[in-house]
């Protein structure tokens, strides 16, 4: 296998020529993520943190924040997004697309089977099993916030910053709060993290080159704003159906959630499905492993209008998908020399602590809101949290054990 230096300070492969590790190695790992990550995007980000920066330290701490930092600012799915970066630095393009790929495809086939009546689980035991598998998303979420709090978060300023943040999000129902606790967080850090500023010896390799990062943000605007046209000029529902699902991912910020009323306003208004269809398909998308985003595979499976089925199902999920890559991609090439600059590293000492706070106010809702309803879910999240944080065990082991539970609690 290839190898390459890996830089000490930011735990990112250096070395465009020399891959750190394989396409396969990267799909691997991906789909191993895309069917135990349960509990949304931000429980996600919890995985992938166990995963690459405390198990096989793929990337460390301060780089695998500014990275999160940097998908909760762009357009699209955080979770999706941090993962694709992830398979990127590790094997390059390929890599890459093999992280997407096994993430995404293992939840977008069981939705594409659900749309077809063979998905859901009924009765006291299949609600039972949901509903454990939702509560690993507790534990996994609460065990990011600490393990980020400990490492980003070890003076006053920056617990401070956290706080804020998180008020922000706990008493704000903006759709844009995130991204505004985020912006507050780098301008905090900007007047108070200064003085503990540390020259930059290394820098995040990324295998794209600026040209490329014009380019894709280039063809990013163009097809937002030519779709539309382009589909008045020809009529062609596949187009139009493209274009509503690409629209609704260019235009999500602040996670994988907000896609959903813009999802129904582009589906639902104009009549390709029903309002009882929709909600029956995000039920579903909610019990299910891997990226909220796959919800689109279900909608292209079930929409009016044809292309659907199978083909539909495509359509969906590169339509919605698609725009936050090409963001990020045109992001990267950008990013290393941006975060080198001392003004910079205080700005992102203050981002980094603002996203624990964010974190921490998503720990709180909608992770422990939605899920933990008696003092049994919150001996079963507990449980989970120890197994995690003090046995160190693998994220399927807790996964295993709350569906479990959950499944022995519903028959008690």
């Amino acid at each position: 296998m290839p190898t390459s230096k890996l830089n000490p300070s930011t735990g990112i492969s250096a070395g465009q020529a020399s891959p750190a590790g394989s396409p396969l190695e990267v799909l691997r790992i991906f789909l191993k993520l895309g069917l135990t990550c349960f509990g949304g995007p931000i429980a996600h980000i919890g995985y992938f943190r166990d995963e690459f920066v405390v198990r096989r330290k793929w990337i460390d701490e301060h780089a695998y924040a500014d990275l999160v930092a940097l998908c909760q600012f762009l357009p699209g799915p955080a979770s999706s997004q941090v993962g694709f970066s992830i398979g990127l630095t590790r094997a390059g393009y390929p890599g890459a697309l093999a992280a997407w790929t096994g993430f995404t495809l293992p939840s977008a086939a069981i939705l594409v089977l659900f749309a077809y009546g063979a998905g859901a689980l009924g009765g006291p035991v299949g609600a039972g099993l949901l509903h454990g598998l939702k509560l690993t998303a507790v534990a996994i979420v609460a065990q990011a916030v600490w393990g980020m709090a400990r490492n980003l978060c070890p003076d006053r300023e920056r617990a401070s910053i956290a706080v804020v943040a998180a008020l922000i999000i706990l008493f704000s129902t903006a759709s844009i709060a995130q991204i505004g606790a985020i912006v507050l967080g780098g301008l905090a850090g900007l007047w108070l993290c200064r003085s503990d500023a540390q020259a930059s010896s290394g820098h995040v390799e990324m295998p794209v080159s600026r040209t490329a990062g014009f380019v894709t943000l280039g063809i990013f605007f163009v097809l937002l704003a030519g779709l539309p046209a382009l589909q008045a000029l020809t009529g062609s529902t596949g187009i139009a159906l493209f274009d509503a699902f690409y629209r609704s991912g260019a235009l999500v910020f602040g996670g994988g959630h907000v896609v959903l009323p813009l999802l129904r306003e582009a589906f639902v208004t104009p009549g390709w499905l029903t309002d009882d269809a929709f909600l029956a398909g995000y039920g579903a998308a909610q019990a299910v492993p891997g990226p909220l985003f796959t919800f689109a595979a279900y909608l292209g499976a079930v929409v009016s209008p044809e292309p659907h089925g199978v083909a539909g199902a495509v359509l969906g999920l590169v339509g919605i998908f698609l725009p936050g890559i090409l963001v990020l991609l045109g992001a990267l090439p950008f990013w290393d020399s941006f975060r080198k600059r001392a003004g910079a590293q205080a700005m992102m000492r203050g981002v980094n602590a603002a996203v624990v706070g964010v974190l921490g106010a998503a720990l709180y809702n909608p992770v422990w809101t939605t899920t933990v309803h008696s003092p049994r879910d919150f001996g079963i999240a507990l449980v989970g949290f120890v197994l995690l944080v003090a046995w160190r065990a693998p994220p399927l082991v807790v996964v295993a054990f709350s569906a479990a539970a959950g499944t022995a609690m519903a028959l008690i």
